[in-house]
């Protein structure tokens, strides 16, 4: 066989003797698979520890797997891949019989035997339809089953309609003109890789189908699909799905979730049905994941890894009895004193205390269980931040239902993306949330934030909304069940309680996942750090503050202001927050207290004792500013990101001192030393891979490289993300941040950027933080971003910087002189800048202050290639939306 990718010794016909009712009596087909064993000796074969027995789907074959083949014979000596036709299809032999489910799965079994693979180590891979006919075999073979390994494919529970394209390919006026007639399904299904295949790639998949009749087993495939009850392959497919709930060997599922045919819908009924298997999505990709990304390497390793804990055990498990979140709530349930508060649009404030906020926790909590919310339930949040959201995160928490939260910064195809992702059970939102949910087809019941009106008109929005009922609906649910004598459920310490996502700065927003004893010891951690206790006034204009309010015990507040957008909070909104609890306390990004500075007309905030702003690195003269409104606050910048926050912190006084450091101590920013609980080492540059290890860390003066932490706060894991939790937690019991950073003499943390924003220069790593800085000290210059142009290993360093008035393009000789002796003057032994440009810098959306140095660094990399200037980059805060 002469395909692209297919290695000639791989080829192999096996002939099968037939134990299938469909075929006659004594019959015997010739099966083609590609095997990597195919011309070994008896020794390799007996050298082998496990068998990958994968299965291709309709239409495609065997080809499907040549990657897996490969980089089986290239790395995995002793791992055999098998990738098998089935009967009818690719190059197997047409039996001329219409073979359906049962028949298929049989069929395999047939193969397996005359393999001789019966009784040995194996590993089953599945891909479409190939999914729930591989795990018919596995269920049948238990005895050597040692895994079960899928890419997008469904088990098609009961309950589920058909997809559309599935329905379209069923109907009678189009089924056998596109399945047989012509190669339209064929065509359809290749143009669904991401992206798209290669000539002679698709040539490849197609050639075992050309002429009609050839294409006659795809048709009768598609046929066999079980639309219905009264189908002859239903009773098996409910058969084999119900079957895995008893599945106890591991599994791996990969995804390409813009898969229109296996949509995440499938993954998830997975999931449920197979709880305890690894799942990793590859945002992009869709139905021919094999083609869309590299699945061959994980799912190998994976295999490799086969008997040994993947999972990220950060600590042992505690065995004292846990402090839940909802704690301090609990106990202050008859206190009639203030918890939280509201600034209503028309500036007045409503409050609520803790007696009231608790009963109505109460009672949403046992609404939802009403409504069919259980421990592990997914609950979409898409409310703003105030008083109904923290009633409803902590309704969530008490019945053990896990919260997803994702930025309505991120826009709406973000929101989608995260959403989607993490395919929740149920969704609440403001109207606006609900309309999107129901345009973008977001999964979940709906479940609407504001009241819905009775009658004609309720009916009407409920229509229109998709909701099915609202908050105060659940609340009078509540009520009667709690009369009634419900009672919450016993909650687990260590299951799932959360899914927060980062912010998108760095690529797709991630989810990471929490349990109830991590945000137990995030509660704890900021508790021991900053000293917040019971009845401190808070004023949070970062969401995940407002929602700690009632665990810390704090009275708490969000300021007038669009949590999405910091830079909308002014001074004048935050001293009415402060006022409308008496705070002492104020969190809030450094793009908000840019502005706050910008407005703020000589305001004085005498009571605040403590400001917090994280996100970015704040500079000193800001911060000396925002002492000027807060003249008695001890301002801090603590470090962390979603998956630990805060890990390190430094106050003013520290920062001021840092500042005045030698150069060659501070090259990046100063984020002060670790948290109480946490530990933070470095990683240096250069550690081989296989020298990755806890042994291989430092906290050495002077040694720059990866930042890693363990804390008790630290994250569970990435969820539906098995390759990146795998790579975070390369070193057990830590969390790789992605961070680059050192330590000064004084046991000081520097951060010097993100470790895939290093400038990889022929003389070494450039970390752009000091470089930035710099820049960002000429007074015109707004903002900076030091980025790498060119092939890695020999990139050019290139400082963009953005300038009032200033067009996109190479900056002015004088302009381009005072940012370079700005660096000779600020950064430690300087690497030669290639170009210094003007442009528009984008920031993150979150906090509107990180620079997006990856879109800086494709936008410098056309505009210095000789061509035309590209197109602006766009405003800060919206390059994700």
């Amino acid at each position: 066989m002469n395909l692209p990718g297919v290695n000639p010794a791989w080829d192999r016909y096996v002939a099968v003797p037939s134990t299938s009712s469909v075929d006659p009596q004594n019959s015997t087909y010739l099966w083609h698979v590609l095997d990597t064993h195919a011309q070994a000796s008896a020794e390799a074969i007996e050298n082998v520890s496990v068998t990958l027995f994968c299965v291709h789907g309709n239409p495609t074959w065997s080809y499907l797997y040549r990657s897996v083949l490969a980089a089986a014979n290239e790395r995995f000596p002793s791992v055999r891949v098998i990738a098998v036709d089935q009967l009818d299809m690719g190059y197997s032999e047409d039996t001329h019989q219409d073979r359906t489910l049962p028949d298929r799965i049989n069929d395999l079994g047939d193969l397996s035997r005359a393999l001789g693979i019966d009784g040995s180590p194996v590993v089953t891979v599945g891909h479409d339809w190939g999914g729930i006919i591989s795990l018919g075999w596995a269920l049948q073979h238990r005895e050597n089953l040692q895994a079960v390994s899928l890419f997008n494919t469904a088990v098609h529970p009961a309950g589920f309609q058909l997809p559309p394209a599935l329905q379209l390919a069923l109907h009678p006026a189009v089924h056998r003109w596109g399945t047989q007639d012509t190669s339209a399904f064929i065509d359809v299904t290749l143009a669904l890789a991401q992206p798209t295949l290669s000539k002679d790639i698709r040539a490849a998949y197609k050639a075992p189908y050309r002429g009609r009749e050839r294409r006659r087993p795809v048709r009768q495939f598609v046929a066999d699909i079980p639309a219905t009850p009264a189908h002859p392959s239903h009773a098996k497919l409910i058969e084999v799905s119900e079957g895995l709930r008893d599945l106890k060997v591991p599994a791996f599922f990969q995804w390409g979730p813009k898969d229109p045919v296996f949509s995440d819908r499938y993954l998830n009924d997975l999931i449920d049905r197979i709880p305890h298997a690894q799942v990793h999505r590859y945002e992009g990709a869709s139905h021919m994941l094999p083609e869309d990304r590299d699945v061959a390497t994980p799912l190998l390793e994976w295999v490799e890894g086969l008997g040994t804990s993947r999972e990220n055990s950060q600590f042992p498990v505690s065995q004292e009895p846990l402090r839940f979140l909802s704690a301090e709530l609990e106990n202050r349930s008859s206190d009639t004193t203030t918890a939280c508060a509201d600034i209503l649009p028309d500036g007045n404030v409503q409050r609520v205390s803790w007696a009231d906020l608790s009963t109505r926790v109460d009672r949403l909590a046992a609404g939802l269980y009403e409504l069919g919310a259980r421990p592990g339930s997914r609950v979409s949040l898409l409310v703003p931040p105030g008083t109904e959201l923290t009633s409803v995160v902590y309704a969530c928490l008490k019945i053990g239902a896990i919260i997803v939260v994702a930025d309505a910064g991120l826009g709406t195809k973000g929101m989608g993306r995260a959403i989607k992702g993490a395919q929740p059970d149920f969704l609440i939102g403001i109207d606006r949330a609900l309309s999107g949910a129901r345009v973008f087809g977001w999964p979940g019941r709906k479940i609407a934030a504001a009241m819905l009106p009775e009658g004609v008109k309720g009916t009407a929005k409920r229509r229109a909304l998709n909701a099915e009922t609202d908050l105060a609906d659940l609340e009078r649910r509540g009520q009667d069940a709690i009369a009634n004598g419900w009672t919450p459920p016993q909650l687990d310490p260590d299951a799932d309680a959360a899914v927060l996502f980062t912010s998108g700065s760095t690529g797709p927003a991630k989810g990471v996942v929490y349990t109830h004893r991590r945000l137990a010891g995030l509660r704890d951690t900021i508790q021991q750090t900053y000293g917040l206790r019971a009845g401190t006034g808070l004023v949070a204009g970062f969401a995940p503050f407002a929602l700690l309010g009632p665990a810390l015990g704090a009275v708490s507040v969000t300021p007038d202001m669009d949590v999405t957008a910091p830079r909308t909070l002014t001074a004048r909104a935050l001293a009415d927050a402060v006022a409308a609890i008496d705070a002492t306390a104020v969190f809030c990004s450094p793009a908000a207290l840019e502005n706050v500075v910008a407005t703020a007309q000589g305001a004085s905030l005498p009571g605040v004792e403590l400001v917090l702003s994280a996100g970015a690195p704040i500079p000193v003269p800001l911060l000396e500013k925002v002492q000027t409104i807060f003249p008695k606050a001890s301002l801090h910048t603590p470090y962390g990101m979603t998956e630990a926050l805060p890990i390190a912190d430094i106050d003013l006084q520290a920062l001021r001192a840092a500042s005045s450091s030698s150069k060659n101590q501070a090259n990046g920013v100063c984020v002060g030393t670790a948290v109480s609980g946490a530990t933070i080492a470095i990683l240096p540059f250069g550690t081989p891979d296989a020298e990755i290890a806890e042994a291989a860390l430092t906290s050495e003066p002077g040694v720059s490289g990866e930042v890693v932490v363990q804390a008790p706060h630290i994250k569970e894991r990435y969820d539906r993300l098995a390759l990146t939790q795998a790579e975070s937690a390369r070193i057990p019991g830590w969390h790789r941040t992605g961070d680059v950073g050192h330590y000064d003499d004084a046991a000081r943390l520097w951060i010097e950027g993100r470790l895939q924003h290093v400038v990889t220069s022929a003389s070494g790593p450039i970390t752009p933080v000091a470089y930035e800085l710099a820049a960002e000290s000429v007074p015109s210059v707004q903002r900076a971003a030091a980025v790498g142009v060119g092939p890695a290993g020999t990139q050019a360093l290139v400082i963009a910087v953005e300038v009032d008035g200033a067009k996109d393009g190479l900056a002015s000789a004088a302009l381009a002189a005072e940012i370079r002796a700005a660096i000779a003057e600020h950064v430690a032994d300087p690497a030669p800048v290639s170009a210094v440009v003007t442009t528009r810098i984008p920031t993150d959306i979150r906090h509107n202050s990180k620079v997006d140095r990856t879109a800086v660094a494709a936008w410098a990399t056309e505009a210095l290639s000789g061509g035309k200037v590209p197109r602006r980059l766009p405003r800060a805060g919206g390059i994700r939306s």
